[in-house]
């Protein structure tokens, strides 16, 4: 450890703070850890105190359900709710007033891709997803059909890529029509006096729409880019008679590159494993070599060594003339962790420090490469850094980030307000007070987004001690959840975000299927959200065809003033109806058990935060710290309420692990659990995760994952 003033700092982050992260910031290394120390002074025993009143209103909400187990008064429950101030009076009029935001953020409606920050290859995957094959993103998934001899093979089967084409034809067809005919019977594309002019035989037409055309690649006579737009998105046919797909294609299509991952979270949170120093500094490194355009991301495949960097912008010639440059990459965000956490990868007076505090000075200071111009790329034109904030209970935990905020500015010599603030909607205290949440942040809002899965996990332990809740699965159709989905998105309108701020759904938690995800996620647009997470660059490409097809803006405007959700259908409590059968109880149980054990054994094991977990049928589900929340936090609800015992829980972990083992087998360097259940690190914090799991604040996982990794890596390292 490195002593300066009141704080102790771990070598490897002392080191990449003095020789990475400083230079040519402006922010000289000395001042960087004097600014720490005084910020960490003022903020911490208030950031202490908020931590301490979440702790308080669940005593208080346990111990009134207790008293009032059975009662069907919920007038009373949300009357007892506004007087220890858990339900706040909403204010009225509250407009914010961002400004200096970039046109991804602010105005352009598009999939949004969030990447574990610890991992560089996907987060250059997720930088680079700004732009995203068509025919790749069809051709690999189940969204094209192996019916007809379509079969998906080692090599290309042109069965396959037919189909490919002609959905390619059917979207070109529906985004930008001919004025006459269609795409299908094109033989060529030019440009004629500014003007896309498409050869169909012996004949020409132009766009039905002739403003959707926007640029060229290429000689005009013979484009090899033709780019057009809809809704703020834009597609470019890539014409190659050479390639070849391009040279058995009529008009030399060879792929359609839709604009994809409008913008990307880099997430320092809930998708990684972060335990140390050593973690962390991994995790700062990466986003640092974003901001400065220089990551580089090296590995293996298919017996290859590959490379990963950033792509550059796309150059086309305008409609008009002029030289027309397109962003390559994704607008970056960057995820902190939540206010509950500390690391003691930095002590003050020997005692660990509060992680975000930590977050926000580095992940903003390396952000300031970006607005400095000391790379070779640009991800904010507008000036702006943003930074995502997690787990915040109440405006009161946004009105603390927002001084920290400021306070960080000061420190780094940026203009106030440059770092703007991502608010997740993902707390039962903030979701009903969403407003007055937005008000705190006026100045900085520039993202609210439903955290559904957290979410859940929250309702289910505030409402711990009302009875056994709903099966997991049957969460989805609670009339909270509804009801919390609608008034996220009419907050956001209310408060005047409408071009100006996104307004976000969450995850697709499925990453293989993509024709489920295609089907189902255009809800997300047509509910007036204009963005959504995904979980890969190729479900990024294929859920920008709902905005595509969903004009968001007219979607908002429509539903804009339309008839609020009620506080009673938010704090709808989600109870068991009934009485379920024993092998509905052990179905339950086995699903739950079956699902923390899978990816706890990576967290724990292996330093894997976010990965895509087989369930109890094989079917692969993207698993991270929220999903996570959500399976413990069930578990231990009905073991308290003695649906199941701990001697069953344990008899279906054991047998769960056995299974768990059994998916993991062809992975080299896993190390089974089931062998000695004694020994196994990864299993006994999964156990703890559910026996302790009511007793956790908030329902968090983080305290017996970061334990039982830290004793793990131990384990590793003799």
């Amino acid at each position: 450890m490195v002593r300066i003033g009141s704080l102790e700092i771990a070598q490897p982050l002392h080191d990449f703070v003095e020789t990475a992260l400083t230079p040519d910031s402006g922010v000289a290394a000395n001042d960087f850890w004097a600014a720490l120390q005084a910020v960490l002074t003022d903020l911490s025993p208030r950031n202490a105190a908020l931590l301490a009143r979440r702790d308080d209103l669940q005593a208080q909400i346990d111990a009134y359900l207790v008293a009032n187990k059975g009662s069907r008064d919920h007038d009373a429950y949300l009357g007892f709710l506004r007087e220890i101030g858990y339900l706040e009076h909403a204010p009225t009029d509250v407009a914010i007033a961002t400004s200096n935001v970039d046109a991804e953020i602010a105005g352009t409606a598009g999939a949004q891709l969030v990447v574990p920050l610890d991992n560089s290859r996907y987060a250059l995957n997720a930088a680079n997803a700004r732009w995203g094959s068509l025919y790749d993103a069809l051709y690999g998934t189940d969204v094209i059909s192996d019916e007809g001899g379509a079969e998906a093979g080692r090599g290309y089967n042109p069965v396959r890529g037919a189909k490919v084409i002609a959905w390619g034809r059917v979207f070109l067809n529906s985004h930008a029509p001919l004025a006459n005919g269609s795409h299908d019977d094109a033989t060529g594309y030019a440009i004629v006096d500014g003007a896309l002019q498409v050869s169909l035989g012996e004949t020409t037409t132009g766009l039905a729409d002739p403003s959707q055309f926007v640029g060229h690649a290429g000689d005009a006579a013979n484009p090899t880019n033709v780019l057009l737009r809809k809704h703020g998105l834009h597609a470019d046919i890539r014409i190659d008679r050479t390639d070849d797909i391009g040279k058995d294609d009529a008009a030399g299509i060879a792929d359609i590159d839709l604009e994809s991952a409008v913008s990307s979270i880099m997430d320092c949170e809930d998708s990684v494993s972060a335990v140390d120093a050593d973690d962390k500094v991994v995790i700062y490194g990466n986003w640092l070599g974003l901001m400065k355009g220089d990551l580089v991301s090296t590995f293996q495949k298919g017996g290859e060594t590959m490379e990963r960097r950033l792509n550059g912008d796309r150059i086309y010639t305008a409609a008009d003339g002029p030289e027309l440059v397109m962003q390559g990459r994704a607008c970056m965000l960057v995820r902190n962790v939540g206010h509950h956490l500390t690391t003691d990868a930095v002590t003050m007076n020997g005692e660990p420090i509060y992680e975000t505090i930590l977050d926000c000075f580095i992940t903003a200071l390396a952000s300031k490469h970006d607005l400095l111009g000391t790379g070779d790329f640009c991800n904010s034109r507008a000036g702006s850094i943003y930074i995502v904030k997690p787990k915040m209970h109440g405006a009161d935990e946004v009105a603390w980030a927002v001084e920290l905020f400021g306070r960080v500015e000061a420190a780094l010599g940026l203009e106030p307000a440059t770092l703007k603030m991502g608010i997740m909607d993902e707390e039962r205290r903030t979701s009903l007070n969403l407003t007055a949440a937005i008000d705190q942040a006026r100045e900085r809002v520039v993202f609210i987004n439903t955290g559904f899965l957290d979410r859940t996990g929250d309702e289910i332990h505030t409402d711990m001690e009302a009875g056994p809740m709903l099966k997991k699965g049957d969460m989805k159709g609670a009339t909270w959840l509804l009801a919390y989905e609608d008034a996220n998105v009419d907050a956001g309108l209310a408060a005047g975000m409408q071009n100006r701020s996104q307004i976000g759904k969450g995850m697709w938690a499925k990453p293989s299927e993509m024709a489920e995800m295609l089907a189902t996620k255009a809800s997300h647009p047509q509910s007036g959200a204009n963005c959504a997470w995904v979980p890969s660059p190729t479900a990024a490409t294929l859920h920008a065809t709902h905005y595509f097809d969903t004009n968001v803006a007219a979607r908002q405007e429509e539903i804009h003033g339309r008839a609020r959700r009620s506080v009673e259908e938010l704090t709808a409590i989600p109870l068991l109806e009934g009485e379920l059968t024993e092998a509905d109880i052990q179905t339950e149980l086995d699903n739950n058990c079956q699902s923390i054990l899978g990816y706890v054994v990576r967290w724990v094991g292996q330093g894997v935060g976010c990965s895509t977990v087989p369930d109890i049928d094989d079917v692969g589900l993207m698993e991270d710290l929220a999903t996570l929340r959500i399976s413990s936090q069930h578990v231990a609800n009905w073991l308290h309420h003695g649906l199941v015992d701990e001697a069953r829980v344990r008899e279906a972990m054991q047998r769960m692990a056995i299974a768990v083992d059994g998916q993991n087998a062809d992975d080299d360097v896993y190390e089974p659990m089931a062998s000695d259940y004694n020994a196994s690190i990864p299993f006994q914090a999964a156990v703890a995760l559910v026996l302790e799991g009511r007793a956790q604040k908030n329902g968090y996982t983080e305290a017996i994952l970061r334990a039982h990794r830290r004793r793990q890596k131990a384990t590793q390292a003799r």
